[in-house]
């Protein structure tokens, strides 16, 4: 037997053993891992077959035999012997042991062909700590989002096993797919329901002892959400100016468990006008009539001075009287009148003629009186019926008579005509009807006319005429009239003046802004003035000996393009042609936009209108083609094309980030009442056309720039416009009541392009006296970007300052042909393009040319180009139109380096390596 003195190595086996089949034991039973919970010692059990003999090792070392408990028996179907052998392991041994590893033991049988080892099984002291190392932390969450309740139990052996209550109840994960309790002994909830409010705690236990953790209270709290609208209430007021109002409730849903309440105005008023009502009243009596065989004769009346109106009271009394015509001389001795004698029927009958000739006299003597006396009265208006015929039928022109000298119901009557520009207008007309002012304000406003030829008499308008060199022609504006008809069409009778604006409200037709001009082969660039909106046609685009006549347009109003989804459309919608020309070399067409630039919020694209009206997309900014070429700007879009046609631009916002900018800009006017003052705050697009459009509209109603317009960030994010009057003086002027603030819905706003949003105010002065007006006006959006205008301005015009409207002064020259139009000379260009049109092997060719520019994207436009260099210069003219900015394209090619002596000194024997240094003398 092996000495239990703890050598290993003795392992000899026993003297005398008994004969036995020629087999190893065979473990039925080995040692298992034990936890001592406190001071109790385990028991380690082994049992073996065929087994002489069976001792325990502990961490290497013989356990003494005394310390083991053995018991033998015989397997009664094999006929071996079997032994089970038990020891004790108490909590002291464990502790003593201060080995590399748990405490373990081993059993060892032996048999006579040898012995056989069991598993080890370790001996480890049960524990579990007080303390968590994580508890749970409370949390307020929305509804719907998701709750993760993290917890670390504390230490011990063997590790905890961790449990969830909810207020003290067990929580079943098997129960709720909801809930999920196996990711690292976190408690996660995927979409929180009021129901998962309550008090959570973390339970951890093991065979030693159970912990509790920190309870953490979790609330699932609602936020408010707005009802609909209710319907407009009628308007307070019978008669006249009042208000109505809408509500909407804080309901839907109603916030709980400390939830936000909802953002805005539970109430929105507006103002209203109700029509007041007008009681009839009778007409003057007609003439008797005739006497009627009956002796009787009529005469009648008509509720008509004036008629009942808006719910009027009916005129009272009868329509209608008779009374006896001969005095009572009809009946005689009680007999009817045909049984009198004839002489006395003839009598009766004279009478009755002589009395209708009469009558008949006197009528036409009053109706002449009463037409005279209304054409004096209309007369004071200053406007005459020239063909009523108009109203019925389309419109020619517009002209108001000149007034009489000194006559104070029309506004600037000493302005001159201007006859050099298809518009003509005289000022605002003051009707003194408070129904005909509103209808002429409301309709100028908010249903600007569309198509109609007017004349503006004013130096901005004269600066869009025809110049010595192109043709421009300036086609109808918002508010003109329509042409088309060669009917005249003369002043407006006002007592039609009603039926004449319905019918003006009614037109929708479209209007564009045009330039045309004829280029050669020599190039040229065409401009719609004001409006960023220009075409550039390279030297060399037109064949030789042939010239072409070129427009470009800009279609304002409605355009034909409806973006689809989440599309807006950024910019004018812009044509050039004739479509049926082809160019052999690309020109450069460039549209402004209002888009912030940022490929990360905006996806922008350029789209095409085909031949039967309908819109397909020519490509994305970002895309890469060889079919066209877009280079975006902050404010404008060039673009390489070799077809003429119908483009425009459309983005679609990628993110709530997007920004589309606005601009926003203040009119003012005196109204028709001396003692009102108008004020009209526009937001636009960023782009010169559709300011431009707003000042050709204010020009018609005699409004005035009253504020250098700023820039608004309105972004994608849904919340709404906010447009407020502040800071008015209280003793000089007030505002119309609820009328201070204005919101606007998000829609209106991202949706609006390319008519521009219009927000009207009305102050009232107390005095004549008062001609200074000081206040702010401030354009927010909810939650963004806000920016305040400081007005102080003259109700005056002779005394108010005039803020010039657009900073370019393109409109002088509308059309540019051959070298004039362009800023590098051409003999300049030739050097450029000879040089970087050769590949180097330096990298120095158009490539490096095109980096310079900071054109870095779809290069491979460029290399399907015979000359890429002249593209990409073209490009450079293009975007630099206005400045002209020849310093940046020098320090491009100085850093290329290829700049050695002036632009003068180059020779052709230089060409290889030729110099483009700056000079100031020729440009470049």
């Amino acid at each position: 037997f092996p000495s239990l003195s703890g050598n290993e190595n003795s392992e000899a086996l026993p003297e005398s053993i008994p004969s036995a089949p020629g087999t190893l034991p065979h473990f039925m039973e080995e040692p298992d891992d034990a936890y001592i919970i406190k001071s109790n010692p385990i028991v380690l059990r082994c049992k073996a077959m065929p087994a002489m003999q069976i001792f325990f090792k502990c961490n290497g070392e013989w356990v003494h035999q005394n310390e083991h408990v053995s018991e033998e028996s015989m397997d009664e179907s094999t006929g071996l012997k079997v032994r089970e052998v038990f020891i004790n392991v108490t909590r002291q041994q464990v502790e003593d042991f201060h080995g590399p590893e748990d405490y373990w033991c081993q059993c060892v049988a032996w048999s006579h062909l040898g012995t056989s080892k069991s598993r080890k099984a370790s001996v480890r002291i049960a524990y579990l700590r007080k303390n968590f190392e994580q508890d749970p932390q409370g949390k307020e969450v929305p509804i719907e989002g998701m709750i993760v309740l993290h917890c670390r139990p504390p230490e011990g052996v063997p590790a905890a096993e961790v449990e969830w209550l909810k207020n003290e109840e067990p929580i079943d994960s098997n129960l709720d797919e909801n809930i999920d309790t196996r990711a690292d002994h976190n408690l996660i909830i995927r979409q929180a329901r009021l129901s998962d409010s309550g008090n959570y705690t973390c339970m951890a236990a093991n065979i030693v002892a159970k912990r509790r953790s920190m309870s953490a209270t979790v609330v699932v709290y609602v936020n408010g959400g707005w009802s609909s609208w209710t319907e407009w209430s009628n308007c307070n007021a019978r008669c006249g100016r009042g208000w109505q109002k809408r509500s909407r409730t804080c309901t839907n849903p109603a916030p709980l468990n400390g939830g936000a309440f909802c953002e805005g105005m539970s109430v929105q008023k507006i103002t209203c006008t109700s029509l007041c009502p007008v009681d009839g009243n009778w007409e003057v009596w007609s003439e008797w009539s005739v006497c009627s065989p009956e002796c009787e004769h009529l005469r009648v009346r008509e509720c008509i001075a004036p008629p009942p109106r808006n719910g009027g009271k009916f005129c009272e009394g009868l329509s209608q009287e008779s009374e006896n015509c001969t005095e009572g001389l009809c009946i005689q001795d009680k007999k009817p009148l045909h049984e009198i004698k004839s002489q006395n029927i003839e009598t009766a009958s004279d009478i009755a003629l002589y009395s209708g000739l009469g009558a008949a006299v006197l009528a036409v003597a009053v109706l002449a009186v009463g037409v005279t006396l209304y054409r004096r009265s209309q007369s004071e208006y200053g406007v005459d019926v020239i063909d009523s015929s108009a109203l019925t039928g389309g419109f020619q022109t517009f002209n108001f008579k000149t007034v009489r000298q000194g006559n104070s119901l029309l506004l600037n009557s000493s302005m001159q005509p201007d006859l050099t520009v298809s518009r003509t207008y005289s000022g605002p007309i003051c009707l003194q009807d408070p129904m005909d002012k509103e209808l002429m304000t409301e309709s100028s406003l908010f249903n600007p006319l569309s198509d109609i030829k007017v004349k503006v008499q004013s130096s901005f308008m004269v600066s869009l005429g025809v110049t010595e060199r192109a043709e421009y022609h300036g086609k109808a504006h918002s508010g003109t009239f329509p042409h088309g008809n060669n009917r005249a069409f003369g002043t407006i009778h006002a007592r039609n003046k009603a039926t004449y604006i319905q019918n003006l409200s009614s037109i929708s037709t479209r209007s564009e802004l045009k330039t045309t001009a004829i280029f050669g082969h020599l190039g040229g660039r065409l401009v719609v003035p004001n409006t960023g909106v220009s075409l550039l046609i390279p030297h060399g685009a037109i064949p030789e000996e042939i010239s072409w006549e070129i427009y470009l347009a800009i279609t304002q109003k409605e355009s034909s393009l409806q973006p689809e989804g989440t599309d807006v459309l950024l910019g004018p919608e812009v044509t050039c042609g004739p479509s049926d020309l082809s160019v052999s070399t690309p020109f450069a067409l460039t549209i402004p936009h209002c888009a912030e630039v940022n490929s990360e919020h905006w996806n922008i694209h350029l789209k095409k209108r085909t031949q039967q009206g309908k819109w397909e997309e020519v490509m994305s900014v970002e895309e890469e083609t060889t079919s066209c070429y877009c280079l975006l700007d902050p404010y404008a879009c060039h673009i390489l094309l070799n077809s003429f046609g119908t483009y425009a631009l459309v983005g679609e916002p990628i993110s709530d980030c997007a920004v589309r900018q606005l601009k926003v800009a203040v009119f003012g006017c005196l109204s028709c009442n001396s003692l009102d003052y108008n004020l009209r705050v526009y937001c636009m697009d960023n782009t010169p056309c559709a300011f431009q459009e707003v000042v050709s509209d204010e020009r018609l109603q005699g409004g005035q720039l009253l504020e250098e317009p700023k820039l608004l960030h309105f972004k994608g994010n849904t919340f709404n416009l906010q447009i407020s009057v502040l800071d008015i003086p209280p003793f000089l002027w007030r505002i119309k009541p609820f009328t201070a603030c204005q919101e606007v819905p998000f829609s209106r706003v991202w949706c609006s392009s390319p008519k521009p949003l219009l927000c009207a105010f009305s102050l009232e002065r107390y005095t004549p006296a008062t001609t200074q007006l000081s206040c702010k006006i401030c354009v927010r959006q909810v939650k963004g970007h806000e920016q305040i205008l400081q007005i102080q301005t003259s109700i005056l015009e002779n005394e108010r300052e005039t803020i010039a409207f657009f900073a370019h002064e393109d409109s002088n020259f509308p059309a540019q042909m051959g070298p004039k139009a362009f800023k590098i000379p051409y003999s300049i260009r030739q050097r450029i393009c000879a040089t970087f049109d050769t590949p180097n092997a330096k990298g120095k060719d158009w490539q490096m040319l095109a980096q310079k520019n900071s054109i870095n994207r779809n290069l491979s436009y460029f290399a399907t180009q015979s000359s890429p260099s002249a593209v990409i210069l073209d490009l450079w003219e293009a975007r630099h139109q206005h400045d002209g900015d020849l310093d940046s394209l020098a320090c491009a090619l100085e850093e290329i380096g290829r700049t050695h002596s002036k632009v003068s000194d180059i020779t052709e024997t230089e060409i290889d390596e030729p110099d483009f240094s700056y000079s100031r003398q020729n440009g470049l």
